[in-house]
């Protein structure tokens, strides 16, 4: 059983289509995540750069999932802003080796929590300090930090530290997502 079905048992999902929208900017790890959270007999060996968004659709016992995998090249977000309206969850990837490009990953957060399709809409949002097995790693308390992610007060999210490659610290965020769930009324 795949992350994915596993969060639609926790969280008891009775709908039959979950869209989650996989941000973050190029290289930061997003198509390797949601390679990881596909049913194991799903993953694929060969995890290439996604150019424009793929579409990934993979059910569940009870659910079906699309998860919508958006580059992350900068020629490419202005696209992502079509599929808000459609998004009941957000995963938000940073490369926590990338410090030089830390700064654009929160000018794309902030323009994708003050767009209109967003700013209004108490979607939950998971962040992925991913790649914290490379050397040059800032924690996520660091990257949380640099995105200035204290600031989101309309918005439940959580940051984990994650290894993609590896499938460390996605159950994490599963895990949040499932305790969301039962602590408030927010369902997907």
């Amino acid at each position: 059983m795949g992350l994915l079905d596993r969060l639609s048992v926790l969280l008891g999902l009775k709908k039959k289509e979950v869209h989650v929208l996989c941000l973050g900017l190029d290289n930061s790890g997003k198509t390797t995540i949601i390679n990881k959270l596909k049913p194991s007999n799903a993953q694929s060996q060969n995890i290439l750069p996604t150019i424009g968004f793929s579409i990934e659709k993979f059910k569940s016992s009870s659910l079906s999932f699309t998860v919508f995998d958006m580059s992350g090249q900068g020629r490419y977000r202005n696209l992502w802003e079509h599929y808000y309206k459609e998004g009941q969850a957000i995963i938000f990837v940073v490369d926590s080796s990338d410090r030089l490009r830390m700064v654009v990953a929160k000018e794309e957060l902030d323009t994708l929590l003050n767009h209109p399709d967003i700013k209004h809409r108490r979607i939950p949002i998971l962040f992925f300090a991913n790649k914290m097995d490379l050397r040059d790693a800032v924690t996520s308390v660091k990257v949380s930090q640099l995105l200035c992610l204290e600031n989101i007060k309309d918005k439940p999210w959580h940051i984990c530290a994650s290894d993609a490659i590896k499938g460390e610290g996605l159950q994490e965020g599963v895990d949040w997502l499932q305790d969301l769930s039962t602590a408030t009324t927010w369902k997907l």
